[in-house]
């Protein structure tokens, strides 16, 4: 039994960005509660040479829909990454949840060798076939933001575990 691009693709964006709305719910109540100022979290990195939470959470939303739409082969909608806040985060991560519940399996499904090419006529142009884009590409990417934004709120005593981080599956 073969599994779909589309299984290994919407299905597993939808479910992280999800619980990563619940992490950042959990986190500015946690600051609401101990009376830390959101910003403190906001703008947290694991270290100085890393992004801050909420470019993190720009960047895993940024890879779910621009994977999902090059897989359809579809334009990838641009966002203007301008988020402040933790509502302002949850509004990108309701907007990109909304834009992944467009597809539809049909859309990606036997797209496994479709070109794709990432940056286009630029020195860091990629170039690569739809189940390889996916696999060794997108969902690498888009897990390493995600986790990265569960380790920052961790590490800056959020109290979150593996339940958190995995969401409702």
């Amino acid at each position: 039994m073969t599994i779909s691009l589309y299984a290994a693709s919407v299905p597993v964006f939808k479910q992280m960005l999800a619980s990563t709305a619940a992490l950042l719910a959990i986190a500015e109540a946690h600051a609401k509660a101990k009376k830390i100022d959101p910003q403190v979290f906001l703008q947290a990195r694991l270290f100085p040479d890393m992004f801050p939470l909420i470019r993190q959470v720009q960047i895993a939303s940024d890879f779910a829909r621009g994977v999902s739409a090059r897989l359809a082969g579809v334009e990838v909608p641009k966002y203007e990454d301008k988020e402040q806040s933790f509502a302002d985060l949850q509004e990108l991560l309701a907007k990109t949840l909304s834009f992944l519940e467009g597809f539809t399996p049909a859309q990606i499904d036997g797209n496994e060798e479709r070109d794709i090419i990432t940056r286009p006529g630029t020195p860091k142009e990629r170039r690569f076939r739809g189940q390889d884009y996916l696999l060794t590409y997108g969902l690498p990417q888009f897990f390493f933001h995600i986790t990265t934004t569960y380790a920052i709120l961790r590490s800056n005593g959020v109290e979150l575990g593996k339940k958190d981080y995995m969401g409702a599956y």
